[in-house]
């Protein structure tokens, strides 16, 4: 049995439309699947139908970016971290509305960020980005949009060589904080929306994870019991960036603390990874 609970759709920093990602997963063999795009659950009934009519078993997910507050970290700033929501009533009206609200807010940042980059662009004497630039960038992306996509379009302009440049460059440099949504309030949306709640990818050297806070697979456990444990009903334990150390910790972890365990490639189809993660066979069991 071939599981996926984390991709990505053209709907948030995926490369492929939710008909595409279906179509490759069925495919692929994979019988149970979630497209998990970020703050966005645009989406989740399309997904879910065709999913349905491919033979695949749909769970209906997202990808949520959380402040963590000092107190909760114990760190001398806040922080983010990614959680995942699954099985939620995608017609929610709460979750609906706050998603919205995070959409526009996000509007708002990327004006902010060109702004920004505006201000690095003249002291290099490259030409200005406009509102035409800005609309392109919108006109690009299905749904939610972010800073990948903003990095996208400078490679697409000749500024930069990839992402990582634009990042390395300038967009690291240029950055405005993300939409101050907090755990407590995502875990409730979620759990009133009849969904669970899921931390997602804990120790990924190369994103959103308590790594920035500690690399002691230990302490960060410590962080989870200490700060958002009664928050949250399981981790994602499988991915395709974890290493057997991290996967046998997180899996040991959750036994402990009767949390769910999920698992998934976090394909954003760049390439596509989708279903090569091996998650077994349990975990479907427990939606």
């Amino acid at each position: 049995m071939i599981i996926d609970l984390h991709t990505h759709s053209n709907n948030s920093d995926g490369s492929l439309s939710v008909k595409k990602i279906i179509e490759i997963a069925k495919l692929r063999n994979i019988s149970m699947l979630s497209i998990t795009d970020h703050d966005s659950i645009f989406c989740q009934e399309l997904a879910s139908s065709i999913a349905n009519k491919n033979g695949i078993r749909y769970i209906t997910g997202v990808e949520l970016n959380i402040t963590l507050t000092h107190s909760q970290t114990h760190s001398q700033k806040p922080i983010y971290l990614d959680f995942l929501g699954y099985n939620f009533d995608s017609d929610n009206s709460q979750l609906q509305n706050k998603l919205q609200q995070m959409a526009k807010y996000r509007h708002k940042r990327t004006e902010k960020i060109l702004k920004k980059l505006n201000t690095e662009f003249r002291k290099e004497q490259i030409k200005e980005l406009t509102k035409d630039d800005l609309d392109k960038i919108q006109y690009s992306v299905e749904s939610v949009f972010g800073r990948p996509h903003i990095a996208d379009y400078l490679v697409r302009t000749g500024i930069v060589k990839n992402r990582n440049e634009a990042f390395d460059k300038y967009l690291v440099k240029c950055n405005v904080p993300k939409y101050p949504l907090f755990l407590e309030d995502a875990s409730k949306l979620l759990r009133n929306a009849g969904g669970k709640i899921m931390l997602a990818h804990p120790n990924d050297p190369h994103g959103t994870s308590l790594l920035t806070l500690t690399k002691i697979l230990d302490k960060q456990t410590e962080i989870i019991t200490d700060s958002f444990l009664q928050f949250i009903d399981g981790i994602e334990c499988w991915h395709s960036r974890n290493d057997v150390k991290t996967t046998n910790h997180y899996v040991n972890y959750a036994k402990e603390h009767g949390l769910m365990m999920t698992g998934g490639s976090d394909c954003h189809q760049k390439p596509i990874i989708m279903g090569t993660v091996n998650v077994p066979a349990f975990v479907a069991k427990q939606f």
